[in-house]
């Protein structure tokens, strides 16, 4: 069972989302977090510094708890291929089932400022990680060609997963992220392929 403190935390992360979704991450206020979230607005403060702070953490809580459900879904994975094809299932239909937070990630996080996109660079670092670990496991099986460049491969896949679910908000959610993904996972493997 979740403590009071944890339990409120996540109330104000989740409002978070939604605010930021709904006014933008600019046009937010303090206020209005705390307004969604059920708490008075100096409460905000016993957990976070300032909305920044709020925006940083959101992305650190959320998507740490992303990165986790990824390595799950690899580790499940018996071979390199079946890894990226959990990787794309995974972010496309996590994505989808909540847009708000979709937005915030996709939308919200290029219009910030320099040092916060660095913030949220280093919540990022580890899937990116989880990537490349899938590309190497790949190379090794034999299931990926030789000479691959690593570092390059794992963000352009990181790249176009993300430039998909941009692309999906963009057009108003019209069509189904999820029925994407095995066209996507296509199109990296044969790439990735000997």
């Amino acid at each position: 069972m979740a403590s009071k403190k944890t339990e409120k935390f996540d109330r104000i992360i989740d409002a978070a989302v939604k605010v930021f979704a709904e006014t933008g991450y600019h046009g937010s206020q303090v206020s209005k977090i705390a307004r969604e979230a059920g708490v008075a607005d100096g409460t905000i403060y016993l957990y976070f510094k300032s909305k920044e702070d709020i925006l940083v953490s959101l992305f650190r809580v959320r998507l740490g708890e992303l990165v986790e459900k990824f390595k799950e879904s690899v580790e499940a994975s018996d071979t390199a291929d079946g890894a990226i094809r959990k990787i794309c299932e995974l972010h496309y239909r996590e994505l989808e089932s909540n847009p708000d937070f979709a937005y915030v990630t996709q939308i919200e996080l290029r219009q910030s400022s320099l040092e916060l996109r660095k913030a949220i660079g280093q919540a990022l670092k580890p899937y990116i990680q989880l990537i490349e670990e899938v590309l190497v496991q790949g190379i090794e099986e034999g299931t990926f060609r030789q000479g691959l460049d690593v570092k390059l491969t794992r963000l352009l896949i990181f790249g176009g997963i993300d430039e998909a679910v941009t692309s999906w908000l963009i057009s108003g959610r019209k069509y189904s992220l999820s029925a994407q993904i095995n066209s996507t996972v296509e199109f990296f493997l044969k790439a990735l392929k000997p």
